[in-house]
């Protein structure tokens, strides 16, 4: 590897492709927390030490390492707090531009991502600098529900 004029290693980069078959063990929090969904809630479990709601439910606390075992049913109701508008396809996502959010749910301590359905994205500048604005989103079910997290998307809440 030769150095820049500058003495720096120009940045490395590796091609590669990864296709394989897993299967995801879910664990006792967030198997529930799953299951919870296809009854159409968003439940997080509280840390006993800091009391933080964390969703999604998690088995222990991010912050204090300590197990959790109390279940709290948050509010399908919150606020985007970031997002991305991906306009690139990706296997396994709907077909581009779509939006991917982190919302933070009233009575939660911790964002939960998911897409956030409901913008206009003919322009997507427009659409991103009006999400800026961190606006109220409600969590809205399928009429179906399998324990997923795509068994709600998140779509803005209209202007009071």
């Amino acid at each position: 590897m030769g150095e820049s004029a500058a003495g720096k290693v120009p940045p490395l980069t590796i091609d590669g492709h990864w296709a394989f078959d897993y299967t995801y063990y879910a664990g006792d929090a967030a198997s529930r927390f799953f299951a919870e969904l296809a009854n159409r809630r968003i439940m997080g479990t509280r840390c006993p030490q800091c009391l933080r709601v964390l969703v999604p439910a998690r088995g222990f606390c991010d912050a204090c390492f300590v197990e959790t075992t109390d279940w709290v049913q948050v509010s399908p109701h919150g606020t985007l707090e970031t997002f991305t508008i991906l306009t690139t396809s990706f296997p396994g996502l709907p077909e581009p531009p779509l939006v991917v959010g982190y919302v933070m749910l009233a009575g939660a301590s911790s964002a939960v991502l998911n897409f956030v359905d409901g913008i206009d994205l003919t322009d997507p500048d427009a659409a991103g600098t009006a999400m800026l604005g961190r606006p109220p989103v409600t969590a809205r079910f399928k009429d179906v529900c399998e324990g997923r997290i795509t068994d709600f998307v998140f779509t803005l809440d209209e202007p009071a």
